[in-house]
């Protein structure tokens, strides 16, 4: 028979392990693809070189913010000073007015963390 000192410290131990325990499962990158296509590719292109409204994603990760030589990009971002890490998209895509404020994205941001992971899993593989 438990007692309650027993299950109150079992509790905490399921509770430290939801806690530690990973929020996504492993990245998805084949369906980060169609997130893409759902939730960026009306502003966006993968393609090398092609800008729309916002510029390409072609190679972001690892680039400097506010790098790509013919998009006109904020002043907010021009002056961010960091480099699109997958840790930066992440808090980006969530919550991009919040992660570089001035900045022009236009969208309110993509709360679902599995659906971020597969999308940062997907421009990831977007290298020469």
């Amino acid at each position: 028979m438990r007692t309650k000192k027993s299950l109150t410290e079992l509790s905490r131990l399921v509770i430290a392990l939801a806690l530690v325990a990973p929020a996504v499962h492993a990245a998805d990158a084949t369906h980060g693809a169609s997130v893409f296509d759902e939730e960026c590719s009306d502003c966006h292109s993968v393609k090398p070189d092609k800008n729309k409204k916002g510029p390409t994603l072609f190679g972001v990760v690892g680039r400097p913010a506010g790098s790509v030589a013919d998009f006109n990009y904020s002043d907010a971002m021009k002056a961010g000073g960091f480099t699109w890490s997958p840790d930066r998209l992440s808090s980006y895509i969530s919550a991009p007015k919040k992660t570089v404020p001035g900045g022009k994205m236009k969208y309110d941001g993509l709360a679902n963390d599995q659906a971020r992971a597969d999308l940062i899993a997907y421009l990831s593989t977007l290298r020469q």
